[in-house]
């Protein structure tokens, strides 16, 4: 467990930054210039992602249960999803999507862990999708206060919000159906 513990202190700590110390944040880019920084905040937000991946697989290993929930929650789950695709491409596709929901990707995550809280109750899935939902409701918050942050992505165009939720939804399917028992070794509708 300290393994996925440091992991998810390493990957949200780097993300929360901005946020949490945006003065801080500013003189490192200011002394390593952009690409230093970006340098530096990839390295250690992919170093904590593989600990969060090489944690929680250790930790499903030899799961301690918190709660059961009830077999319905899986299919409250599987519908709770259905937005997430599409909310995260609609971060990169400007359109109305992205205007109506201000920060997409911020509330994609915290759909998605929603979703994975309300079917999974071992210690590392409330560690790992309770520690996604509390990072992503505070920086959701802290937009209340503060600038978004720009995203890079498509030239904005009327087929934007086509192509994120025709597209979400096909990565949707997708997962539902082999990637998600591919990445993680369990089928969400408990296929072989």
């Amino acid at each position: 467990m300290t393994i996925l513990i440091l992991g998810l202190c390493l990957f949200l700590g780097m993300h929360s930054l901005g946020f949490l110390a945006p003065a801080w944040r500013g003189r490192m880019v200011a002394r390593l210039g952009q690409t230093g920084w970006q340098g530096i905040a990839g390295l250690v937000g992919l170093v904590g992602f593989i600990l969060i991946v090489w944690g929680y697989g250790l930790a499903r290993a030899e799961p301690l249960y918190i709660y059961s929930p009830p077999i319905w929650t899986r299919h409250l789950s599987l519908l709770i999803m259905l937005p997430v695709f599409p909310l995260l491409l609609a971060t990169y596709l400007p359109g109305r999507i992205q205007a109506a929901v201000v920060h997409p990707m911020l509330t994609a995550v915290i759909i998605w862990a929603l979703a994975h809280l309300t079917a999974n109750g071992n210690l590392a899935d409330l560690l790992l999708f309770g520690g996604f939902l509390a990072w992503a409701l505070t920086d959701r918050i802290s937009l209340l206060t503060r600038q978004a942050p720009a995203v890079q992505g498509a030239p904005r165009r009327k087929a934007n919000d086509l192509i994120a939720i025709g597209a979400g939804l096909a990565l949707y399917v997708a997962f539902l159906l082999w990637a998600h028992k591919w990445l993680f070794g369990v089928s969400p509708l408990g296929l072989g």
